[in-house]
């Protein structure tokens, strides 16, 4: 029912900035909750940050300060900004939406997020 495409991944140094966007098809974006995920190699996947339809975040202690979850319902897009970046946020990131109706999540394919000197 949704399709998510992320992008804004790269390479960026220790204490860099990236901002991570997800596209959103579907009429009906500003009714999903919409979170980042991410997963780094050899680990869980776990939650970054989410935000409800209303507006409200909430975010992992090991991010808090540093990252920023927002949403643009009119463009349909999901953002993360990343600021003061460290190693251990390398991951892949990943977007998800939850529809509030059926509670299904819906994945983006992935953005790569390298920290490294």
């Amino acid at each position: 029912q949704v399709h998510l495409v992320e992008s804004g991944g790269g390479l960026v140094e220790p204490g860099g900035s990236l901002r991570l966007s997800c596209a959103a098809s579907g009429r009906f974006f500003s009714f999903y909750a919409m979170a980042w995920y991410r997963q780094a190699s050899g680990k869980q996947r776990e939650l970054v940050a989410s935000i409800t339809s209303g507006g409200r975040t909430n975010y992992t202690d090991s991010v808090k300060d540093r990252f920023t979850i927002s949403r643009d319902n009119a463009k349909s897009t999901l953002y993360l900004q990343m600021n003061s970046l460290k190693p251990e946020d390398t991951a892949v990131y990943y977007c998800n939406a939850e529809n509030p109706y059926s509670g299904n999540n819906h994945w983006g394919q992935g953005t790569q997020v390298t920290v490294s000197s």
